[in-house]
């Protein structure tokens, strides 16, 4: 995927995070007088998974401002991979909350506390469903354009929200036959926050760790390699290393030993430009020849 960001994909972005800090906002407030009213601890829980949302969305605005920063000497790559730390950030909070809610969800199951719901609880949990499924459905058709990965985890966090409504509205229609009914959704909406936690989390950590170049991306080069008309380039050995704002890909080709450096020069910068016209990637190429001497002496 590429991740190269313009103005138009920034104010998308932008879009994004003020429209959830919004709507998230006025879920929360909705939700948590529902839950103190009712006694519900899952009610409570869901308004809390909702600030949270907010609270990502304002993070994920200043790292998506920070990592737009040029390149300087300390960070001669720029600044993009900060849109990752906000992402292992998110899902920590995540995490956070999920913990609290499952250990307050055990407290009242173990308490025997029992809660009776009721028409506003109805109320806030569909509306909250609906909206939150709609950010969701934003969050990843924004996140797709643009290429930014925490604007899809914020997404799953929307989508974990919506999940999350949709069981603590089954369980205010059975609520009244099972007095546990709340603490057990209180766990259950818990779990479904640390899964999307732990998404969040592991979609970041994979690009901060690290990336095996995809197969449609070898490809392309490949191709990108053969219009130069020389056979045995051999192209082989790929990196990928991912900076969010850019790609930089590495990899080796073989050329004619007889090739002199000018002319090997020539053809490898044809192969760089094109890469990066048509695939935004900045590649840097190694040159072998294509037959090699195994009894040469070594030359210091």
């Amino acid at each position: 995927m590429n991740y190269r960001f313009n103005s138009g994909n920034t104010r998308l972005v932008n879009f994004e995070g003020w429209l959830s800090i919004l709507i998230n906002t006025l879920l929360f407030v909705l939700k948590y007088w529902a839950g103190v009213v009712t006694g519900s601890l899952a009610l409570i829980a869901d308004a809390w998974h909702t600030l949270s949302d907010s609270i990502s969305s304002i993070v994920l605005l200043l790292g998506i401002k920070y990592s737009q920063k040029p390149a300087d000497k300390d960070h001669p790559f720029g600044h993009g991979r900060s849109e990752l730390v906000v992402s292992l950030l998110i899902g920590a909070l995540l995490a956070f909350v999920a913990f609290y809610f499952a250990m307050e969800g055990v407290a009242k199951i173990r308490d025997r506390v029992s809660t009776s719901y009721g028409t506003l609880a109805i109320v806030a949990t569909v509306v909250s469903i609906v909206a939150k499924e709609g950010l969701a459905q934003a969050a990843f058709i924004i996140g797709k354009r643009t290429g930014s990965i925490s604007v899809t985890a914020d997404g799953w966090h929307h989508r974990s929200d919506a999940l999350s409504s949709v069981i603590v509205l089954v369980g205010i229609f059975v609520g009244k036959y099972f007095w546990w009914i709340d603490g057990v959704l209180s766990i259950i909406v818990a779990l479904l926050i640390l899964y999307s936690g732990i998404k969040v989390i592991t979609d970041s950590a994979v690009v901060i760790l690290g990336e095996v170049p995809s197969d449609d991306l070898v490809q392309k080069v490949m191709e990108i390699v053969s219009r130069q008309g020389y056979d045995r380039m051999e192209p082989h050995h790929f990196h990928i290393h991912n900076y969010v704002m850019h790609q930089e890909l590495t990899f080796h080709v073989r050329l004619p030993n007889q090739m002199t450096i000018e002319q090997a020069h020539r053809i490898i910068s044809l192969i760089e430009d094109a890469i990066h016209l048509e695939l935004g990637i900045d590649a840097t190429i190694h040159i072998e020849p294509q037959t090699t001497d195994k009894h040469c002496k070594h030359i210091d």
